[in-house]
């Protein structure tokens, strides 16, 4: 299978409406248009012989390639360095002005020799549909035109009037274009793709040029609103970046990954579409965006998830699916593309999502924490959008006390999962702060009442007097990385015992160096064949819960280690193998997301707690705690602890201000 790259061998660039990944090789492998989750243009990472790519390389051996990113923007360089010259080949997608969808995107490749002299290929082999759509080729002085049954894309060639057929293509008999770019040094060309588009043009370098310096431009206005200028500021000012290519700008959404059926076990069968907009993902961008001073972002998400909301649906459906299309739809039926081999062998390969029907009550709670941590910072819900946010929790008052599938989505059946019950918990507690805190109309007795029920039932049947902890449902001792989150949300103290030995005994069943699994599988079937990796959330997840609890240098060592499984740009997959390895759909956004707010709380705790503090020795174990920080109780008010100072930032979720 070595004719698949590695994963972690990408980089990603986009227009915030669709975006595509590219190997250190210099291939685009894969490309969807014109959005996120529309059918491949470019498909070879998950079929390299099926699967279509554009691949631009130098014709003779390289010695060694590089990538970076232009600093602060999403324009990528591959960078070729060969015993003739040393080449570069700079991507980027040029974004719009307009937030509306559109069928036309462009896809820039600028094609440079730096140094010497050196010649590159180009291979320019689409495969429209999956694979599933045949085309034809029309080659010109100006571009070439591709041509399929339902879909059209043209390649205008950049070029200036002296080049006399620079780059002179054929035609092979699968319809592929392939050229080649003969350049010496300080020499610029390349190729424009534009999707939708049926007739190709030359573009001067100039005007090219100019599109490269809008794109700087864009990216670096928009990354200087970050307020973020702590430690880890690269890696996290990367991640933001990061996020925001994986949001669809026309409705605010944001995928979970731009990618489908990466495998969580190579060779295995847990391949999922991930090009949807989950409500728990989108909820926890809040989170960090607002933690960086996003505001726009955060505000758009708030408009999308008040459209989300729906009226009560037959045989108890909820008001919230737990994902949706990138335009809000909510059908997302799961096929299998049975022509593909999938990545190194890894299938089924499935497109959509059989899991959007799946019962899973966390996301409530998700959602209106998400509105309340909003609606402290001014991003304030209207009349319409509490007159839904009531229904939703009116329904939650009905129908939390049921089984469900929980956040990992697992296929093994409903179960009465700790994470879910706790997220309730949360939706009713976050739902009375904002009634009372504006005086808006809701029934608050009830929700108090249900909010205090849910906590009754979780302190009697979440918690396993064997195992000293707090368990993945009521029917089982194995634990659950999910419930690293009960101090993040106020459910318990950071310093109550209870806590103190739930986090001793993930550290020795979950975690390994610094590495977190979500659950053991083997302990608590999920319904599906293999195995998988550790989940990098859950390893951001466990630094933030350590911090919390007092264990700063443990925390900052692990967060430490985490920085290292990066790949070289700076960009995680969804879990980590054995070996160390990037696997499953890259880049994750729940990554992203979690590496933010570790970096955000741990670098307030070092900022203000007490040198002795910062150098715990590497033997510190949950269990033995040292002073913490004073920290929000369930109730919002500030828990007495004298050790060290309240960090200013970020706030809890759970805070009163």
């Amino acid at each position: 299978m070595s004719d698949y790259p590695l994963i972690a061998d990408h980089g990603l660039i986009g227009d915030l409406q669709t975006a595509a990944l590219v190997a250190t090789d210099g291939s685009i492998d894969w490309f969807c248009s014109p959005r996120f989750d529309s059918p491949s243009v470019f498909g070879a990472l998950l079929d390299h012989a099926r699967g279509g790519y554009l691949r631009v390389r130098p014709t003779v051996d390289v010695v060694t390639s590089k990538q970076l990113y232009l600093p602060d923007t999403a324009i990528l360089v591959t960078r070729f360095m060969t015993e003739d010259g040393v080449g570069e080949v700079v991507d980027f997608m040029p974004t719009s002005a307009t937030t509306a969808p559109t069928s036309r995107h462009r896809l820039v490749r600028m094609v440079r020799c730096v140094r010497g002299q050196i010649t590159f290929d180009v291979e320019i082999a689409p495969r429209f549909d999956y694979g599933r759509e045949t085309h034809q080729a029309t080659v010109s002085d100006d571009g070439v035109v591709f041509r399929g049954q339902h879909t059209s894309m043209a390649v205008h060639l950049v070029r200036e009037p002296e080049d006399e057929r620079l780059a002179e293509g054929t035609v092979d008999e699968e319809g592929d274009v392939h050229a080649r770019l003969p350049l010496t040094a300080g020499m610029m060309r390349g190729v424009v793709v534009e999707t939708g588009a049926t007739e190709a043009h030359q573009m001067r370098v100039a005007a090219v040029r100019e599109l490269f310096d809008e794109t700087v431009r864009f990216w670096e206005s928009w990354l200087a609103q970050s307020t973020y200028f702590g430690r880890w500021r690269e890696m996290v000012h990367r991640s933001a970046i990061t996020l925001k290519l994986m949001t669809y700008a026309p409705t605010g959404g944001l995928v979970a990954a731009p990618t489908a059926g990466l495998p969580e076990q190579i060779g295995g069968e847990r391949n999922w579409d991930y090009r949807y907009t989950w409500v728990r993902d989108a909820s926890f961008s809040v989170y960090s965006l607002l933690g960086l001073g996003f505001r726009e972002e955060a505000a758009a998400f708030a408009g999308w998830l008040r459209d989300r909301v729906r009226d009560q649906g037959a045989d108890g459906e909820g008001p919230l699916q737990i994902m949706y299309r990138i335009d809000g739809s909510s059908e997302l039926s799961e096929e299998t593309l049975e022509h593909w081999e999938g990545y190194r062998g890894s299938s089924p390969v499935r497109i959509g999502n059989g899991a959007a029907g799946q019962l899973q009550l966390d996301i409530y709670g998700e959602a209106i924490d998400s509105i309340y941590f909003a609606d402290k910072h001014g991003i304030q819900t209207g009349h319409p959008g509490w007159l839904k946010l009531v229904d939703v929790l009116n329904w939650l008052a009905d129908n939390w006390d049921q089984p469900e599938e929980g956040i990992w989505e697992t296929r093994g059946g409903r179960q009465d999962f700790t994470y879910g019950r706790l997220m309730c918990w949360v939706a009713f507690d976050r739902g009375i702060r904002l009634a009372t805190s504006h005086g808006r109309p809701a029934p608050v007795d009830r929700w108090r009442h249900e909010r205090d029920a849910v906590y009754n039932q979780i302190m009697e049947r979440g918690w396993s007097h064997e195992r000293q902890a707090f368990v993945q449902h009521y029917r089982t001792d194995v634990l659950d990385a999910s419930l690293l989150r009960m101090s993040n949300v106020g459910f318990v103290s950071p310093t109550d015992p209870m806590w103190a030995s739930t986090l001793e005994a993930m550290d020795g069943e979950l975690v390994t160096d610094s590495l977190v699994y979500r659950y053991d599988p083997d302990a608590s079937p999920d319904g599906l064949r293999g195995s998988e990796g550790t989940f990098s959330l859950c390893s951001f997840a466990y630094v933030d819960a350590l911090a919390r609890a007092g264990h700063v240098g443990k925390a900052r060592l692990i967060f430490e280690k985490m920085l290292t499984y990066a790949n070289h740009l700076g960009l995680y997959s969804e879990e980590i193998a054995l070996t160390g390895e990037q696997i499953g759909n890259f880049p994750q956004a729940f990554t992203h997301l979690a590496l933010i707010d570790a970096a955000l709380r741990l670098n307030a705790i070092l900022d203000q707690t007490k040198p002795a503090l910062r150098a715990q020795p590497l033997s510190t174990v949950p269990g033995q705690r040292a002073p913490v920080p004073a920290s929000t109780d369930a109730d919002g008010t500030a828990a007495t602890d004298t050790t060290a100072a309240q960090p200013a930032a970020p706030p809890d979720r759970a805070s009163s201000g």
